[in-house]
């Protein structure tokens, strides 16, 4: 591969080349998101080395090439989700004020699973060397070379994979070499520069970004020539992505035996209160839940029949 230029418009990072005039390889874009997607954290061993070079979890770096390429909906499964957990058992213990909307069933479920990996080039080994949680990890042979890079080359490999039917729909690598680099402008402020671990401030971190990004770049241009994925998103919704606006609560899935938790619970023909009474259920009673819910009503069949009982005087059996 020839000198890598590389600059991500999102994050603010310019990679150029000594006495070459400055292009830029932009961060490719889709029209509209195909879906949600989690991006895996590296295992601890993965982290250890990388920390050798002073950087620190990939994750964050490519999950803003996913955000600002609007080809995914980022959702949260990384180490902030330890503290998510922790509002949410706050919330169950009563601890957090009434009107906090905080709980059950407002989570955005993963449509989508990327898995990043990188190898790198040993400049003594010949070639491609090895997993970075091997290779980064032995010192020899990895004596600084021009421009203080410690190695020659970075791969990068994405896979993504269904997160309900595990196959892969999309796989991609990307290659960027040993390079001199100028650093631009960062468009953040304050402490945003240290969400990416040093891959804007050392050199061996900017030509593995250098390498992730014609990864990303390749994964987009995948999901564009498949028909099957362009048209996921054309029907994903986009909606419920506002915690304040999707109320906490129990969550059933369809086909879920559910039973009332006090006896006399109304079975109605309606989904609202002034609807005709069907039957009246007792504690020991059991329905099915139907998968329709509407106005605080979940529709169940019984032995009595069907109809529509309030959710909060019903659970899972």
């Amino acid at each position: 591969m020839s000198t890598y230029r590389v600059a991500i418009a999102a994050l603010g990072l310019v990679a150029t080349s000594a006495g070459a005039q400055d292009t830029k390889d932009q961060l490719q874009k889709c029209d509209k998101p195909i879906g949600t997607l989690a991006v895996v954290e590296p295992q601890n061993e993965y982290l250890i080395a990388l920390q050798r070079y002073q950087l620190g979890s990939p994750t964050g770096l490519i999950r803003m090439m996913v955000q600002q390429s609007k080809c995914f909906l980022v959702v949260e499964r990384g180490q902030a989700m330890n503290n998510i957990k922790q509002e949410r058992e706050l919330a169950k213990a009563g601890e957090l004020q009434q009107d906090e909307n905080m709980g059950g069933g407002q989570m955005k479920a993963a449509d989508f699973i990327l898995t990043p990996a990188v190898v790198i080039s040993n400049p003594n080994a010949g070639g491609v060397g090895g997993a970075v949680g091997g290779l980064l990890g032995r010192r020899s042979g990895l004596a600084a070379i021009a421009g203080g890079l410690k190695f020659k080359e970075a791969q990068t490999s994405m896979l993504i994979a269904d997160a309900r039917t595990t196959i892969q729909v999309a796989a991609a690598e990307g290659k960027a070499k040993k390079t001199d680099f100028a650093l631009g402008a960062l468009g953040w402020a304050g402490g945003a520069v240290g969400a990416v671990g040093g891959y804007t401030n050392t050199a061996e971190g900017k030509v593995i970004a250098a390498s992730y990004l014609d990864n990303f770049n390749n994964i987009v241009t995948a999901i564009k020539a498949d028909p099957e994925l362009m048209g996921r998103a054309d029907k994903f919704k986009a909606t419920g992505l506002s915690g304040a606006d999707t109320k906490a609560g129990a969550t059933f899935a369809e086909g879920t035996v559910l039973a009332p938790k006090i006896d006399n619970v109304k079975l109605l023909a309606e989904a609202n209160d002034a609807a005709k009474v069907v039957s009246m259920l007792k504690k020991t009673d059991e329905v099915v839940f139907l998968g329709e819910e509407s106005d605080g009503f979940l529709k169940v069949q019984g032995s009595s029949g069907e109809g529509w009982v309030k959710k909060t005087l019903m659970a899972k059996k």
